[in-house]
């Protein structure tokens, strides 16, 4: 027996985003953001608020960066999200957050955070919130690599967004091989 909820934002699972831009004078604001995923083979689509100081940002400088939160920062990820840029100008700073240049846009990238899509900005709807961006590199620590010098989602341990209870989980726990483990029914 299946219940029935109506329209609702439910999707599992849910990213959480930390989009990252500078403003006109160079200083870096970031925001969590749970609405977003991959578009096309090279684009990210986000749906972001006209409101965000972030969303200003990268309206402005036309780039930013978009940083896997992880369960090591959960505290610092969420404050991004309950605090507002326009408010507080040292958000990052109280969140014990650092940032540096990303290397092929300029956006910054957030050091405690170790994978981030580096993006320029193609094109952004205030009328749905759809931001659309080109990922012109990915970096990632060292820290996070497996073996095979690939992203490790098990040492990366991303989090996602539950919008039913509203907390957070932590991905990583490898269940199957994709493009493989469908075989056996063929």
């Amino acid at each position: 027996m299946r219940k029935n909820f109506g329209s609702k934002t439910w999707l599992y699972p849910m990213p959480v985003f930390i989009v990252a831009a500078y403003d006109a004078n160079g200083a870096p604001n970031a925001m969590n953001a749970a609405w977003g995923g991959i578009y096309t083979d090279n684009m990210v689509c986000l749906c972001l608020s006209e409101g965000h100081k972030t969303t200003k940002n990268i309206l402005e400088s036309k780039a930013f960066t978009v940083s896997m939160a992880t369960e090591d920062y959960v505290v610092a990820c969420d404050y991004l999200g309950i605090v507002s840029g326009n408010n507080e100008n040292k958000k990052l700073e109280k969140a014990g957050l650092h940032t540096v240049k990303a290397e092929s846009v300029n956006a910054p990238l957030i050091e405690e955070l170790p994978m981030a899509l580096e993006c320029e900005l193609v094109s952004y709807d205030p009328e749905t919130c759809h931001m659309v961006g080109r990922i012109v590199n990915i970096s990632a620590d060292e820290s996070v690599l497996g073996d095979d010098g690939k992203i490790d989602a098990e040492k990366l341990r991303p989090i996602t967004y539950d919008p039913i209870k509203h907390v957070y989980n932590v991905l990583g726990k490898k269940v199957g091989n994709a493009f493989s483990d469908g075989k056996k029914l063929k």
